[in-house]
């Protein structure tokens, strides 16, 4: 462990890079959560030191650093790992269609790998129309509750699906209109992350 002089702005570019690595790869080897990775990846690196905010990465820079882990390390497989988990979503999306459900995350944004879940927003007038639907299809499912964006309380409902884990984050309907739409994707937008995913293995085949 460094002790880091926080006053210098060089030093602190150099930390918060150094924090952004290790986080990406405590996302990628271990299937970390960008907040716990985070804060491990500054312990790790800064001890029990007091640390500023302005000292951690954000989670776009730390989101870049996953993406050049993967190219690095898992050029090979990440893109087949992230076909499948849109694949799969496409399947969840259409059975959950009465939903308005929304792709978010790693296997919306390209990132996701080995241990990456599938997330899906979705926007109801009753979330427990959810819980009977999942249900009648024979699936049990675990409630929990996360933090919204607006840190409103959304109802989690987790469980597998054909060996992968998946997390129903149920809003109210009126939230559509306050999500950003890039950092979500519809049922038709994944298709087209598929199909443009598909164009481009088939044009590194033909070069």
């Amino acid at each position: 462990m460094t002790n880091f002089n926080f006053s210098d702005n060089d030093r602190i570019e150099q930390v918060r890079t150094e924090i952004a690595l290790l986080a990406a790869k405590l996302i990628a080897e271990e299937g970390c959560e960008y907040g716990t990775a985070k804060r491990r990846a500054a312990k790790q690196l800064l001890g029990n030191q007091k640390i500023n905010g302005n000292v951690l990465p954000d989670n776009q820079q730390i989101e870049q650093e996953v993406r050049e882990y993967h190219a690095l390390f898992y050029a090979d497989s990440q893109p087949q790992r992230l076909l499948e988990l849109r694949s799969l979503a496409v399947d969840l999306m259409q059975k959950l269609e009465q939903f308005n459900p929304y792709l978010i995350g790693a296997a919306m944004n390209g990132t996701a790998g080995e241990h990456s879940d599938i997330y899906l927003h979705l926007y109801t007038d009753n979330s427990k129309d959810v819980a009977i639907y999942l249900l009648n299809l024979g699936i049990d499912f675990e409630v929990s509750e996360h933090q919204g964006k607006r840190h409103e309380p959304l109802e989690t409902l987790s469980f597998m699906y054909r060996n992968e884990g998946v997390h129903l984050l149920v809003h109210d309907y009126d939230d559509l209109k306050h999500t950003a739409r890039n950092d979500r994707a519809d049922l038709n937008a994944v298709i087209a992350l598929i199909e443009t995913s598909n164009q481009e293995d088939n044009n590194s085949v033909l070069d």
